[in-house]
């Protein structure tokens, strides 16, 4: 077995960190939109984002995950939730973990110790990118602006997720409840993909929440 050096990424709290919308001043804007907004948004900031990576087909990776993490592997398109845990299918051998702050760590240490005799890759991407969480009823129409991608709901249940283009740049949109989707955007476009959102639902009205 390869020794691995695993150590905690995050600054602690003597440090100032900053998510990639950090700049948008979202916090001071936060209660200024439409009463009745039509979409409403905020980041989910400064999550833990772990990619595993790890043969589905092997019984041995599917319960070192399940023992883990308490969550059975998502089949392609969907992701699995539980409270503030969520794990997306990436590709067929590879899977998005998103756990609370903080907890990146010790969720990682799990996975090692559950999967330390098997073929596995763990690496913490935390700070290069972040989630924007949209809800309210317009959601669906500011999405079937913004993506040719097909989000009517026969084709994009509750559950499913897709990387995808989004406007000029790509990300991947997580439909995780009936009026909620989720936007995960590489720190490199989250600036644009702002952008973009204040002008696609200049129609319905926008408010950021805290």
């Amino acid at each position: 077995m390869t020794a691995v050096n695993v150590y905690q990424q995050r600054p602690d709290g003597a440090a100032h960190a900053e998510s990639p919308l950090f700049h948008a001043g979202l916090d001071e804007l936060a209660g200024k939109g439409k009463r009745q907004a039509g979409v409403s948004l905020r980041e989910k900031k400064l999550l833990g984002h772990l990619v595993l990576r790890g043969d589905a087909k092997d019984p041995a990776f599917a319960g070192g995950v399940h023992k883990a993490l308490g969550l059975e592997l998502p089949v392609a398109l969907t992701l699995v939730a539980s409270g503030e845990t969520s794990l997306q299918w990436l590709a067929p051998d590879e899977w998005l973990l998103i756990v609370p702050g903080g907890e990146e760590l010790a969720t990682e240490q799990r996975l090692r110790a559950a999967l330390q005799d098997l073929h596995y890759s763990v690496v913490n991407v935390s700070g290069g990118q972040t989630i924007l969480e949209l809800s309210g009823a317009r959601v669906r129409e500011m999405l079937m602006k913004s993506t040719s991608y097909d989000v009517h709901p026969s084709n994009f249940p509750v559950g499913k997720a897709v990387g995808t283009t989004f406007a000029k740049s790509q990300l991947v949109i997580r439909h995780t409840a009936e009026d909620t989707w989720e936007l995960l955007v590489r720190r490199s476009f989250a600036d644009y993909v702002w952008l973009w959102l204040q002008d696609a639902s200049a129609e319905y009205g926008l408010a950021v929440e805290a």
